[in-house]
């Protein structure tokens, strides 16, 4: 586990070397299993975690049992974090989409932080704001783009955080089913995959398992707009 990806979350910008090794003392990992349950929607919330491998998968469901997926979290983001300036119960539920490894942090020890680090408080609520700023992206997305165009941008999203340069394009290990994909548009898994089908003819991307080569990045740029 490469702890330099931890030292990048938010939660340790503002920290020098000795504050941060102190606070990563006081975290515990926590190993899970593709499919596993970290926290349901509604349950207390009193923790924030911080993803030192793998990915996480953050949803909510519907009295219907419609699932929606809000967000795909990587290596280096931090979740969680909501509760300790809004106590409530959990507002979306976190499921492990690949094995992954976090380490959690109570409020309670960061609370003690927070109290002579105001630089530390001001860096968590940046990155609450830039959350929020992603959120109205997708609702305006999700009024104005068609579903073609929220999914070549959902694709170059995913790149940016889980690409990786092979020949031939960049290769993007999402790790989610086709359900998931969908769910993260906001569209159904019919219509999301006709329009990976439509790229794909078009020679922009290529299928594989859980994962897509994405080979023409300019042209689904210019398809998310």
């Amino acid at each position: 586990m490469d702890v330099d990806v931890v030292r990048r979350a938010p939660l340790f910008q503002a920290l020098d070397d000795e504050s941060a090794t102190a606070l990563q003392a006081e975290m515990t990992l926590t190993r899970m299993e593709r499919g596993d349950v970290l926290f349901r929607e509604g349950d207390p919330g009193d923790s924030l975690y911080v993803i030192a491998e793998g990915k996480i998968k953050l949803g909510r469901t519907s009295p219907d049992g419609r699932e929606n997926l809000v967000a795909i979290l990587g290596p280096g983001e931090m979740f969680g974090e909501l509760s300790l300036f809004d106590p409530g119960p959990r507002t979306m539920t976190a499921t492990a989409v690949a094995e992954t490894q976090l380490f959690g942090l109570k409020h309670e020890s960061l609370s003690v932080i927070l109290t002579g680090r105001p630089d530390v408080s001001k860096t968590l609520l940046q990155a609450l704001a830039q959350r929020l700023r992603r959120t109205n992206a997708h609702l305006a997305d999700l009024v104005f783009t068609d579903v073609p165009g929220r999914v070549a941008k959902a694709l170059l999203d995913l790149s940016e955080r889980f690409g990786r340069p092979v020949e031939g394009g960049v290769l993007v290990s999402h790790d989610l089913t086709q359900e998931e994909l969908a769910q993260l548009v906001g569209a159904s898994r019919e219509t999301v995959n006709k329009a990976l089908a439509d790229f794909a003819t078009r020679g922009w991307l290529r299928l594989e398992a859980r994962a897509v080569l994405l080979m023409d990045v300019d042209r689904l740029k210019r398809r998310a707009r």
